[in-house]
């Protein structure tokens, strides 16, 4: 039996499991490199029955499970990714596991973002390292401003209490938000979205992309904000139009935004949100911490070894698209 472990960017893979158990019922074959295109995707992992995937950084769709008739399980880290055709796959016999989460990483890059943007972090560090002006920008406080919350979940809760914690005051919005729940997190219940968003002066998205939460900041939502305001996105690109951002960031009608997650991953190397000088941006790195690894790789070891014996764990059996769900 053969196993396919897709997208190990760091090549880290095997280190951050015990592999031991398994080892000896199947060869493991290790891709660090991201497959673009699809039929030499399908070419290097045709012949295995296993293929392991990180996160959604390969989609599987119906014709890509199609070509893969020796597949019978795929194990994504998670247990919730809306990359994987769920109907095709039980289509085509093939069972769909997942693992336990990420842990408090996106949390903390959304204050490293947060913090970066607000102290011109980036501005700062270059012209230190290359010798340039000496304290060439003013820094934002963020004691007594507003950080407006889409989406009041776990990782949102969390972001809350460090922001309550810098002394700012903290709102939030969902459409499935109540105010007790706003309330036990001493948040604000912000009245509406456009309330939130006109009102506050850094906005952190923290809702699961689904059919209510494609698309929730267009043109539109992104003109209230304040011309001082930042937006910060390590949930899912596609909350945000991509080009009314960019528009936004380039007019100056937003003062920057903080941004991990893009339509397009890797993120082409031509993309204006790699050159936007208002833009501080990390490659998909909210979950990628030590811990949040050995989480994932732990029990994708347990997955395939429940397999291998017949009874499989962690079976995901949720709506490919999930609507409105807050993280």
């Amino acid at each position: 039996m053969k196993c396919a472990v897709l997208d190990d960017y760091q090549k880290v893979a095997m280190s951050m499991a015990d592999w031991s158990t398994v080892t000896d019922r199947m060869e493991i074959k290790v891709f660090p490199n991201h497959f673009d295109n699809e039929d030499e995707l399908a070419a290097a992992i045709e012949d295995c029955e296993i293929v392991v995937i990180m996160r959604e950084r390969t989609p599987f769709r119906r014709p890509l499970l199609q070509r893969l008739p020796r597949l019978k399980l795929l194990i994504t880290t998670g247990m919730r990714n809306a990359s994987i055709d769920l109907g095709a796959a039980s289509d085509n016999g093939i069972v769909v596991c997942g693992t336990g989460g990420g842990g408090e990483g996106t949390t903390e890059l959304t204050w490293a973002l947060i913090l970066g943007l607000a102290r011109k972090l980036v501005q700062e560090n270059e012209a230190l390292r290359s010798g340039g002006h000496w304290q060439s920008t003013i820094g934002v406080d963020l004691i007594g401003k507003r950080l407006g919350l889409l989406g009041l979940g776990r990782i949102g809760s969390n972001v809350a209490r460090i922001g309550q914690a810098f002394g700012m005051e903290v709102s939030a919005w969902s459409q499935n938000l109540t105010p007790d729940k706003a309330d036990a997190a001493g948040v604000k219940l912000a009245t509406s979205k456009e309330e939130l968003l006109s009102s506050s002066d850094f906005v952190s998205i923290h809702l699961v992309l689904g059919d209510r939460t494609r698309g929730l900041l267009g043109v539109r939502e992104l003109e209230l904000m304040r011309p001082t305001a930042y937006l910060i996105n390590t949930s899912r690109a596609p909350i945000v139009d991509r080009e009314a951002l960019i528009a936004a960031l380039s007019s100056g009608k937003l003062a920057g935004a903080g941004l991990d997650v893009f339509e397009t991953e890797p993120l082409p190397a031509d993309d204006p949100l790699r050159s936007l000088p208002n833009v501080l941006a990390t490659p998909h790195i909210g979950y990628v911490t030590e811990a949040a690894y050995r989480n994932f790789f732990r029990g994708i070891v347990e997955d395939i070894e429940a397999f291998l014996n017949g009874s499989p764990i962690n079976i995901i059996n949720y709506p490919a698209s999930p609507t409105f769900v807050q993280e």
